[in-house]
């Protein structure tokens, strides 16, 4: 199984195939991902475990366990865990292209913009 560990956290391939990828991510207390965009997929995210503050497009929104977030193709967003536990939650990428060079970084903390 293919994972990833980063400066926030880590996350976990779950499936991928021509149509969808399937990830579970980890976001450590205090920390966040990169503010970015995607010209070829779109992503949800149902949060598992913890609270995820999530900026789309600007306009900040917190979210708990249950809850899904529909991030549609070329919007900026960006999630954070603002509490004190790890925050879980699982991204199905959908559209025509997967892979990392499809990410534009808008403003990072750990210098990959």
């Amino acid at each position: 199984m293919e994972f990833d560990d980063r400066p926030w956290g880590r996350w976990e391939l779950l499936h991928e195939d021509a149509d969808c990828k399937v990830k579970r991510i980890v976001v450590k207390p205090g920390k966040r991902l990169s503010y970015q965009t995607h010209a070829k997929r779109e992503e949800h995210w149902t949060v598992v475990k913890g609270r995820a503050l999530v900026t789309l497009d600007g306009a900040d929104r917190e979210f708990s366990p249950g809850e899904i977030v529909d991030i549609p193709t070329g919007t900026a967003h960006r999630v954070a865990n603002p509490g004190s536990e790890d925050l879980v939650f699982v991204e199905v990428q959908l559209g025509s292209y997967f892979g990392e060079d499809d990410i534009v970084r808008l403003e990072d903390d750990h210098g990959r913009v």
